[in-house]
């Protein structure tokens, strides 16, 4: 592991946590040649995902895209660093789970989508105009419009 200060290689763990459902470990390291203290992650990963654009280029999965993504979309609302990695965490699992190593986007989406509207409704339709690509109002209309009513089946 090299340090974020110096670029040094030599770093030694000082302290060693499992989350609340033992998927990642904290690790506090400490850089022997500077002596800066950081924190790094560990996270168990099933194998390796391939998500396909919708132009056909491939590119290895990035969780850290996935975060950014939902972050942006729960800007100013009440959701808290912690729900959204558990969401991601959640979304990240339920994708190594599929039989296929290639991710259509569209299936992450809406995958985020479902995963968004349990926790916060403005923060989903924030995801949906994006993912939607909406270009003005009369596309908000039309898909909430479209949207089930709650306890509708």
């Amino acid at each position: 592991m090299r340090c974020p200060q110096c670029g040094e290689r030599n770093t030694q763990v000082k302290d060693s946590r499992p989350s609340e459902d033992d998927t990642v470990v904290r690790r506090r390291r400490e850089c022997l040649e500077c002596e800066a203290r950081f924190t790094t992650f560990e996270r168990i990963q099933l194998r390796e995902l391939i998500v396909v654009k919708r132009s056909g280029k491939r590119f290895p999965f990035d969780r850290e895209k996935l975060v950014r993504s939902i972050s942006i979309a729960t800007r100013k609302r009440d959701v808290d660093m912690k729900t959204i990695e558990r969401l991601v965490d959640e979304i990240t699992r339920c994708l190594e789970k599929r039989a296929e190593e290639e991710i259509p986007t569209e299936h992450i989406g809406l995958l985020v989508m479902e995963t968004l509207k349990g926790v916060d409704d403005v923060s989903f339709v924030r995801f949906a105009s994006v993912y939607h690509d909406f270009k003005g109002t009369d596309d908000f209309s039309r898909f909430l419009a479209n949207l089930p009513l709650e306890g509708d089946d």
